[in-house]
C-alpha cells in the first residue's frame, strides 16, 4: 500500500486549477449557509455544521495535499476529537423532542452509539499497538 508521501499527482495544472476554485466556491457556499443560520431557532448548531466544511474546503483551496498526511486519523489526536465532537452533535440531535414517544429506529441508532464509545475505547486499550504512537498525556489517562 503506497503511503501518501509515495502517492503521484496526476492531475493537469488546469485541472489542479479548477478544483481549487471550486473549492473556494463550495468554501464561501458552506461559509455563507453557516451566515443565514442566525435565525434559526438551534443556529449554533447548524452555523458549525456549515463552518467545518467551510474551513476544510479552503484549506483544500490553499493547499490541495493537506488531506493526503493522514493515513489513520484515530492515530492522531484531531482526529480523535473531532469524531468525539460529531458524536455529541449526533447524540444531542437525538435529544430533541426526547419527551415525544420514541420510534425503533431513533432507539436503534441510540442504543449503537451508546455501545460504540465503549467498545472502541476498550479496542484502543487493550491493542498495545495502537497504543505506541499515543502521545505521552494519552498513556496515563486510565
Amino acid at each position: 500500500m503506497n503511503e501518501p508521501s509515495e502517492v503521484k499527482c496526476t492531475k493537469t495544472n488546469f485541472s489542479l486549477i479548477i478544483w481549487r476554485v471550486c473549492n473556494v466556491f463550495m468554501s464561501l457556499f458552506f461559509a455563507l449557509a453557516s451566515y443565514v443560520q442566525i435565525n434559526d431557532p438551534d443556529a449554533v448548531l447548524w452555523m458549525v455544521a456549515y463552518a467545518i466544511p467551510a474551513n476544510l474546503c479552503l484549506l483544500i483551496a490553499i493547499k490541495p495535499h493537506v488531506t493526503e498526511r493522514i493515513t489513520n486519523i484515530f492515530q492522531q489526536e484531531e482526529g480523535r476529537e473531532f469524531s468525539g465532537l460529531m458524536l455529541i452533535l449526533v447524540w444531542l440531535l437525538l435529544c430533541q423532542h426526547s419527551g415525544c414517544s420514541i420510534g425503533a429506529l431513533r432507539l436503534s441508532v441510540a442504543v449503537a452509539i451508546t455501545i460504540f464509545p465503549f467498545v472502541a475505547w476498550l479496542y484502543y486499550y487493550i491493542n498495545k499497538e495502537l497504543r505506541t504512537s499515543w502521545p505521552p498525556h494519552c498513556k496515563t489517562a486510565l
